[in-house]
Parts: structure tokens; sequence; C-alpha cells
């Protein structure tokens, strides 16, 4: 059966091409369009669809707005079209936070309106996006408790000597932030995270989480110390390894599975430096990027966690880490942050 798609844009011409880029395709179907965002909530109560590709910037209702009324009346897989601007970016982070599944950036420059450029990622992602799980709208009391932080003693200042490296593809900008909240401002281990994600992009990322936690965040740059209690970013189109020195270098070498950066490649970096003062993290993805960082993690005598099915937006990348026996844990993602200061303060 074919995937059923409602396309909203406020732009014809935009309609138009992308309702051209689906329709091409033998296993995709229009189900509708729609020129704002309150206009595609009408269509959403008589159309069947299973995926949604959302502009950013609408008038009467914007993307983000109507992406939140999504979410919280009749929860469906969601895929934003943003501008590769600051602000753009920053939009779009939000929007991933909110629960959209993933993104396309739209071509910048001369060409902007020639969608064709990124015909094939636009429609790889609605595939991607029509497998997805997604929670019911949840229905939480206003004054629901805050389960708080454990205390932790202080940290030693310096590079860190004990390392927590967090991996994820699809849906993982909003995975990373339930993680970072059950982790404390001092924990003593390093934090690397790897995201799948364009370079335009992990700036504004870094930036937000850096705003939401008690804990520095920032896009990692060549030269970067791995310190206690601070989490570095991987920037897009790079791939991040950690030297012997424990700091960061970058590199633009070939990439891994179509990838860069490439989670397996910030693994595999580790285990020199760390030995076995290591814990492995992978949460929902899209393919099995990782799976062999996380072998060689265990095999180092670190510690791994797979983030499980039922949490998972898309479980592929925590799914090739079990099924190779390589996850020493596998919990729901309201679990993992816990774990992770647990494990860390037992590292000694």
């Amino acid at each position: 059966m074919a995937i059923r798609v409602l396309v909203v844009d406020d732009s014809a011409f935009m309609r138009k091409l992308i309702v051209e880029i689906i329709s091409a395709e033998p296993d995709l179907e229009v189900a509708g369009y729609a020129r704002n965002g309150e206009d595609a909530l009408k269509k959403l109560q008589r159309l069947q669809v299973d995926v949604v590709t959302l502009d950013v910037e609408m008038p009467v209702m914007d993307g983000l707005e109507t992406l939140k009324r999504i979410m919280a009346e009749k929860p469906l897989p969601v895929v934003m079209l943003s501008s590769r601007t600051r602000q753009g970016s920053e939009t779009t982070i939000q929007a991933l936070a909110l629960g959209a599944v993933d993104f396309v950036s739209k071509p910048a420059g001369p060409g902007a309106v020639d969608l064709h450029s990124i015909a094939q990622e636009l429609v790889d992602k609605i595939r991607c996006a029509a497998l997805a799980q997604l929670p019911a709208p949840k229905r939480v009391p206003a004054a629901a408790p805050k389960r708080p932080l454990p205390t932790l003693p202080p940290a030693p200042t310096g590079a860190a000597s004990k390392v927590v490296v967090i991996g994820s593809s699809t849906g993982g900008p909003k995975a990373i932030e339930e993680v970072f909240a059950h982790i404390p401002a001092n924990l003593p281990a390093g934090i690397v995270v790897v995201q799948h994600m364009p370079k335009d992009f992990t700036k504004s990322f870094a930036e937000r989480l850096n705003t939401l936690f008690p804990f520095p965040v920032k896009e990692a740059e060549t030269g970067d110390l791995v310190e206690n209690g601070k989490a570095l970013v991987a920037p897009g189109d790079y791939h991040l390894v950690i030297t012997p020195e424990r700091r960061v270098l970058l590199n633009q070498e070939d990439r891994v599975m179509f990838l860069r950066p490439a989670i397996d490649v910030t693994m595999e970096s580790l285990p020199a430096v760390y030995g076995k003062n290591i814990i492995g993290v992978i949460l929902t993805g899209m393919g099995r990027d990782g799976a062999r960082g996380m072998a060689k993690i265990k095999e180092a005598g670190g510690i791994t966690i797979a983030q499980d099915r039922a949490t998972s937006v898309i479980y592929s990348m925590p799914k090739a880490v079990a099924d190779e026996g390589n996850a020493d844990y596998i919990l729901p993602l309201e679990r993992i942050g816990g774990v992770i200061t647990d494990l860390v303060a037992a590292l000694g």
C-alpha cells in the first residue's frame, strides 16, 4: 500500500514541485495539500494520511504551531522543510524537539526554488518517517512532580578520565534532550554526542542544549578538551575523533555508510584513549551506524546501552547493536540518563 502524504506549503509553486516529486514514486501517493497550518489541520480531519511534509514559514499558522497541534491532537510523522539560514536552523531544531521525525533543508542561492536537487533526500526521508512510531498524546498533570537529580561529589578539573559517547539519528534530537534531563551538572565524565545532522544545523542544536541544561554544551572544534561535566556535539560534515591527549580532532575523510559525522568513527577512537572507562549509548535512528563502534567499546571492557524498541522512533540502529549481542543494557529512553549517571559513578 502506498504511503499517503499531505503536502503543506504556502507557496503554490513549491507545492507543485513537491507534489511532482512524490507522485513520481510508485510507493508514494499525495493524499492532499494545504496552503497553511490551519488548512492542514482541517484536511487531517478528513484525509487518511501517513506522513506530513510541513513548511516552517507560513502565514495564518506557521509550521511550529501546526506541528504542536498535530502532536497534541493526532500524532503523525512529520518531515519539516526548512531554510539553511540561521533562523531556519534554530526553528528546525525546535521542530525536532517538538516531535518532527526529520527535516530536509531547501537549497539556498539562485536555485532556491529548485527542489529537484534534493528530491531523493525528500522521498527517502518520507519513507523513513512512515516507519516511525510516535507516542500517543500525553495528558500530563499540571503539577507533575519532577524527580530530583542525584547529588555527586565535585568532579575534578582538567581532562576527563571517563567518557560517555552518545550516537543517534532519526528522532535523536528529542531523545538526547530526554537523556540530558537526567544527567547532573557535575557528571565526573566528558560527554561526546554524534547526531546525524547537516553542518548548518549542529551549531543551533548544541546551542539549544546549552540553554536547556545545567552543564555546558557546545559544537566541537579541533583542539577542544574532553572535560568532566561538559558535552561536545560533533559538527555536521566532519568526523570527530579523540586524540591520546583527550582533545577533539575533526576531519573530512571519506564518508562512512554515506555519513559524516559517523558514530563508528568517534567510538572506535575511544578505547585507545580511555580503555574500559567508556559508556557507549546508541539511541533511535535508521541504519546501523554505531554497531561496529559499540562492539569495539564492549571489547575494550566498556559499558554499552541501547535504546529499546518501544521508545525508539526508528528501531534500527539500537536493534543492530542488540542483535549482535553488544548491548549490556537495553533501556527505555526515560531511564537512560539515570543509568548513565549511576554507571559513571560506579566506574570510580
